[in-house]
C-alpha cells in the first residue's frame, strides 16, 4: 500500500519535470536552427551582388557609377535598421521582429532577381538589406534569452554562419550566373530568406503570443531599462569599436583588389586575397566569442588587433607585394574585433531589452559611421594619386577604435551606465 502510495504521489510530479525538460530542451533546439539559418542569411545579399554587378549594369542599363551607390546600400540600411529595431522589438517582441525580417530577406531578394529597371533593383536590394539589418540586431539578445548559459559557444556558431554567409555566395556567383544567368545566381539565395523564417514561426506557435513577454514575465516595454543608450560610455564605446571596424573592413574589401593591382598583381590574385581576407574571419568567429567570455577585461586583445591592422597597412603601403599573404592574413586577423564586439553586446548587458538596446544603438551608430569608409579612401586616393593619405585614415579609425574599446572591455553592465 505504501508504495504504491508513494507511486500515486511521486511519479506525476516526476513525469511533469521531465516532459517539462524535454519541452525547454526541444524549444531551445528549434530557436537554435532559426538563430543558425538566419544568421546564414544575414549578408548573402550583398556578396551575392557585388561580383554580378558589371554582369547586371549591362543587362538592364546602369552605369559603372551606380555600382558605388548600390555599394552605400548595406551599410546605410543596416544603420537604419539598427536604429529603429529596438522600437519594433518593444511593440512586437523579438520572435515575431525576426521573423518579419527573414521574410523581408526572401522577398527582396526574390523580386530583385526578377526586376528590369535600376530603380526597382535599388528598392527591393533596399527591402533586403533591411531585413538582414534587422536580423543583425536582434540575434544577439536572442542568444540572450534563450542561451545565456552558452553565450561563447552560441556567438561563436552563429557568427560562424554569418561569416560562410559572406564568403560562399561571393564564391559561387560568378560560375552559377555563367552557367544559368545572373538571375538565378542572384535570386537563388531567396530560398535561404524563407527557410529561415519557417523556424520562427514554429518558435511563435509554442510560444503562443508571449514573444513580447521578457523570462522575468514583464511585458517587454514594463521591463526596459529606464534610460537610453546614448547616454552610457560603454555604449559610445560599443558604437566606435564597432564602427571602426566595420569602416576599415569594408574599406579593404572594397580596395584591396585596386592596392594590389598597381603594384603588378593580376585581377584573378586580387580576388582570391579578397577571399583570403574573409576566410580568416572565420578563426576569429571561433575563438573570440570565448576570449571576451573567459576574461573580465579582454582590451589586450584588442590592442593585439590594433598592432595586426597597424602591420598589414604599413605592409602594403610599403611592399605590398614582397609577402602578400602574410599582409592579408594579419588584415583578416584585425577585425576579430567585429565577433568580440557581437559578443560583448550580451557579456555587457543585463536582460534581453539591455541587449537590443545597446545592439541596435551599438550598429546603428556603427554601420552609419561604417558607410563613409570604401568612399573616403578612394576619394583620398584619387586627391593625393597614393595610398599613404587613405593608409593614415585608416590608422586614425584604428585609434578610435581602440579608445572605444577601452570603454566597452571594461567589466561593468549598460543597466549601470545610464546617465
Amino acid at each position: 500500500m505504501t508504495a504504491t502510495l508513494e507511486e500515486t504521489t511521486t511519479h506525476p510530479v516526476s513525469d511533469r519535470i521531465e516532459q517539462r525538460r524535454r519541452a525547454l530542451t526541444e524549444g531551445r533546439l528549434l530557436v537554435l536552427a532559426a538563430i543558425v539559418v538566419s544568421a546564414l542569411t544575414l549578408r548573402v545579399a550583398v556578396t551575392a551582388f557585388s561580383p554580378l554587378a558589371d554582369r547586371i549594369g549591362a543587362d538592364i542599363g546602369y552605369s559603372t557609377a551606380v555600382i558605388g551607390v548600390f555599394g552605400m546600400i548595406p551599410t546605410a540600411m543596416f544603420a537604419v535598421s539598427g536604429l529603429l529595431t529596438p522600437i519594433f522589438v518593444r511593440k512586437v517582441g523579438l520572435e515575431r521582429t525576426a521573423m518579419v525580417a527573414m521574410l523581408m530577406a526572401g522577398l527582396g531578394m526574390l523580386i530583385r532577381a526578377t526586376v528590369g529597371s535600376t530603380a526597382t533593383l535599388f528598392v527591393f536590394s533596399a527591402l533586403a538589406l533591411g531585413g538582414m539589418g534587422i536580423g543583425n540586431v536582434v540575434i544577439p539578445p536572442l542568444v540572450k534569452r534563450y542561451f545565456s548559459d552558452r553565450l561563447a559557444v552560441v556567438s561563436s556558431l552563429y557568427i560562424t554562419m554569418v561569416q560562410l554567409g559572406t564568403v560562399v555566395p561571393a564564391l559561387i556567383a560568378v560560375p552559377v550566373a555563367e552557367a544559368h544567368g545572373w538571375r538565378i545566381s542572384l535570386g537563388l539565395w531567396a530560398v535561404l530568406g524563407f527557410a529561415a523564417a519557417l523556424p520562427w514561426i514554429g518558435v511563435l506557435r509554442d510560444r503562443r503570443g508571449r514573444d513580447v513577454v521578457d523570462t522575468t514575465g514583464l511585458p517587454a516595454a514594463a521591463a526596459e531599462p529606464k534610460g537610453r543608450a546614448w547616454r552610457s560610455p560603454l555604449a559610445w564605446g560599443m558604437a566606435g569599436m564597432f564602427g571602426m571596424t566595420s569602416l576599415t573592413t569594408y574599406a579593404m574589401f572594397t580596395w584591396l583588389p585596386k592596392i594590389l593591382g598597381e603594384a603588378g598583381a593580376s585581377a584573378a590574385f586580387g580576388g582570391t586575397m579578397v577571399g583570403l581576407f574573409a576566410l580568416v574571419g572565420l578563426v576569429s568567429a571561433f575563438t573570440a566569442p570565448t576570449i571576451v567570455a573567459r576574461f573580465r577585461n579582454p582590451f589586450p586583445f584588442v590592442v593585439a588587433c590594433a598592432v595586426f591592422f597597424f602591420t598589414a597597412f604599413a605592409g602594403l603601403l610599403i611592399a605590398p607585394m614582397s609577402v602578400p599573404l602574410l599582409w592579408v592574413v594579419l588584415l583578416g586577423l584585425g577585425p576579430s574585433t567585429f565577433p568580440m564586439a557581437l559578443t560583448l553586446i550580451n557579456m555587457r548587458t543585463r536582460t534581453p531589452q539591455g541587449s537590443a538596446s545597446l545592439s541596435g544603438f551599438t550598429q546603428g551608430v556603427g554601420y552609419a559611421v561604417a558607410c563613409v569608409g570604401p568612399l573616403l579612401f578612394g576619394m583620398l586616393h584619387t586627391a593625393t594619386n597614393g595610398w599613404l593619405a587613405p593608409f593614415a585614415m585608416l590608422s586614425v579609425a584604428v585609434l578610435v577604435l581602440l579608445a572605444g574599446a577601452w570603454q566597452a572591455c571594461k567589466p561593468r553592465m549598460l543597466e549601470d551606465t545610464w546617465a
